[in-house]
């Protein structure tokens, strides 16, 4: 075996923990203080790493940015997706929008903090836009193919569209809470994450298994 092959292993891996370290870093001041936050020498600081690292490895302040973002979407939609994934043998219409319902809700309560500086930049940014909405189709997927599994059972007329306007509504639903950080923006009474799961799996339910036809 060559020098240079030998040599190599531990290159790499340091290489991997520089990455691992700035991607750290940077999640760690965007939840901190948002985009202004990620300052270049900033993230080389916290992450113990020369400007000029940070800056080889990831090019622009944008271009970490989207690295983050990629990073932060790839473990939303595997959290998500385990969530559902418990629900492999149900076949129960009402049952499966529950499923449905709580994983997604629960997916963006516990990354409330993170989720909301990137929605927010998204308004501003088109690029983080579009990965956002990527995930957030990618999101759907999963949840329509959760319930297409009954189908057979759902009273309106275009059982497709209804199943999409199910993930629509819980999903703004969801965002809704997060941009805002609270339960009392638009009332005063009380609405926790978990009540809100609540309605939100009953007034599904009845939308597609019970209410009137059309």
């Amino acid at each position: 075996m060559s020098t240079d092959r030998v040599g190599s292993a531990p290159r790499q891996e340091r290489s991997r923990r520089t990455q691992a370290a700035i991607l750290a870093a940077g999640t760690e001041l965007l939840e901190e203080g948002g985009f202004e936050a990620l300052a270049v020498s900033a993230v080389a600081e916290r992450a113990g790493v020369s400007v000029g690292g940070v800056y080889r490895r990831f090019g622009t302040k944008d271009q970490l940015l989207l690295a983050l973002q990629e990073q932060f979407t790839t473990g939303f939609l595997e959290d998500f997706q385990a969530r559902l994934a418990g629900a492999e043998d149900e076949t129960d219409g009402p049952e499966l929008v529950r499923i449905a319902m709580s994983g997604m809700a629960e997916t963006f309560r516990v990354r409330t903090r993170l989720l909301r500086v990137f929605i927010l930049i998204s308004t501003q940014y088109d690029a983080v836009s579009a990965v956002g909405s990527k995930a957030a189709r990618a999101a759907g997927m999963s949840f329509r193919a959760l319930l297409s599994r009954a189908e057979c059972a759902i009273v309106r007329s275009d059982s497709e569209a209804a199943i999409d306007f199910v993930y629509r509504l819980a999903y703004a639903a969801c965002e809704h809470r997060v941009i805002h950080a609270g339960e009392h923006f638009e009332s005063d009474l009380p609405l926790s994450w978990p009540a809100l799961t609540d309605e939100l799996t009953l007034t599904a339910q009845l939308y597609l298994f019970g209410g009137p036809r059309g």
